[in-house]
């Protein structure tokens, strides 16, 4: 494991304490699976997404810019 040293406003470290003293484990247990828990759900954004032509004429873009009625025509 790696120590490190994490701030909470004390509303939220008093929760956190609350919710140890209930399950009768540490506070830096309760804080470990809060952070597994987090990392777990973690999915990074896609680097690429819409960079690249699919190759498919049905392109919404094209799609929607074919059916703009020009301002005056309104």
């Amino acid at each position: 494991m790696v120590r490190t040293t994490v701030m909470a406003d004390v509303i939220t470290m008093n929760k956190l304490k609350g919710l140890a003293e209930e399950r009768g484990v540490s506070l830096a247990a309760v804080v470990r699976e809060a952070l597994e828990e987090k990392a777990a759900n973690y999915r990074p954004k896609p680097l690429s997404l819409g960079m690249f032509d699919s190759g498919d004429d049905s392109d919404i873009a094209s799609t929607l810019a074919s059916e703009r009625v020009p301002v005056e025509d309104r």
